[in-house]
């Protein structure tokens, strides 16, 4: 049975911290929902009415697109967490998120959050409306073997400058919605 609550309470934010992995889930007026599986140590608990994620440049940016995108309801936003270890359950956190790049006002404080990974590209800040909680009695049970350091590893072999080059070109999503590039390359841990 489906609960819904206001904002993240106590017990809510200890399984968050357990997860190793979290979705995310975007839509336009038109064209694909973006729905993105996101692992590593970037998901932030602000306070219990806000949340953060740290977003490492990858094959798109779909998720920042959807956020600025010129419609009424830009912004909106999906996370969820599933328990897969005992007890079962499902929490999704429903929202507004907005993209904060290393060029942004507000960056220093808001990265301050986080150990910063190479190939940082922003940091998405999500404004809750509600949280739900379901049964997650159909989620298996699994454990983690481990994290796949494909992505940092390939982040932390760039040359700064092409990077910067190549991350600059990406401002259009797959169904052509304006993205704003990041600027800096960080180095991260």
């Amino acid at each position: 049975m489906a609960e819904f609550f206001d904002a993240l309470e106590p017990k809510h934010v200890a399984m968050i911290e357990k997860q190793p992995v979290f979705f995310v889930a975007t839509a336009a007026a038109d064209g694909r929902i973006n729905l993105s599986p996101k692992g590593y140590d970037a998901f932030r608990v602000l306070s219990p009415t806000q949340v953060a994620y740290l977003d490492l440049a990858g094959s798109g940016n779909e998720t920042h697109a959807h956020l600025v995108a010129d419609q009424d309801d830009a912004g909106r936003v999906t996370i969820m967490v599933c328990n897969f270890e005992r007890p079962a359950l499902i929490l999704r956190i429903y929202g507004k998120g907005r993209p904060v790049l290393p060029q942004d006002d507000g960056w220093d404080e808001l990265s301050a959050h986080f150990t910063l990974m190479p190939g940082t590209r922003q940091i998405f800040l999500i404004d809750i409306d509600s949280v739900q909680t379901s049964c997650g009695w159909g989620v298996p049970f699994m454990s983690l073997e481990g994290e796949r350091d494909t992505l940092k590893k390939a982040h932390r072999q760039a040359e700064p400058a092409a990077w910067e080059a190549k991350v600059a070109g990406r401002t259009t999503s797959i169904d052509g919605l304006s993205t704003r590039a990041t600027t800096h390359y960080i180095a991260g841990e």
